[in-house]
């Protein structure tokens, strides 16, 4: 249980909560019962701050990759670097983006994770690419990232979790490459 005074305290503590139970638990398995108790806090205060427990994941969940790495490698390795950078995400991220794809049945978490897709994987991506189909490449490289992620993170492929680091990042790099680098 966090400690709670009253304002803002109560509410960073909710928050703390929340973040903490969204990431471990998931969306559909955290209640504002749990969170309320967590905090050390009534839940007619979760909801008087956050309105609903919808609103409060939203405000809890927010996926972001340092894209600096990205920016500094040539466009020739460009997907190996991307394959290095999404094994090297840590648990924090694990449990963010496992909350949004287990959320997703809700709309608001759904547009959610569209807008994390877009901001997190397509937007850094597209600002490396040039030529007519630029977009589409950096669109098809993020659902490969994410397919990436689902698999080692939903779908727990141990064959692909017992693979070595570097033979997955020479592996599934070469694979993104293949999408980054324009045809012609």
């Amino acid at each position: 249980m966090l400690p709670t005074g009253s304002g803002s305290t109560t509410r960073d503590a909710i928050h703390t909560a929340a973040a903490q139970l969204f990431r471990d638990q998931g969306f559909a398995r955290t209640t504002v019962r749990r969170i309320a108790a967590d905090a050390g806090t009534d839940p007619a205060l979760v909801i008087r701050h956050f309105k609903t427990k919808e609103l409060l994941f939203l405000e809890t969940m927010h996926l972001t990759i340092d894209d600096a790495p990205l920016l500094d490698v040539p466009l020739e390795q460009l997907g190996e670097r991307l394959a290095e950078l999404l094994l090297d995400l840590d648990g924090s991220a694990r449990g963010i983006f496992l909350a949004l794809v287990h959320g997703s049945n809700e709309p608001q978490i759904l547009d959610r994770l569209r807008k994390t897709h877009e901001d997190v994987f397509i937007v850094p991506l597209r600002s490396r690419l040039s030529g007519p189909d630029a977009d589409l490449r950096a669109r098809l490289a993020a659902s490969m990232a994410g397919g990436l992620l689902y698999a080692l993170w939903v779908a727990g492929d141990e064959r692909l979790l017992r693979t070595d680091r570097k033979e997955l990042i020479t592996r599934y790099g070469a694979l993104l490459q293949e999408v980054l680098t324009p045809r012609g």
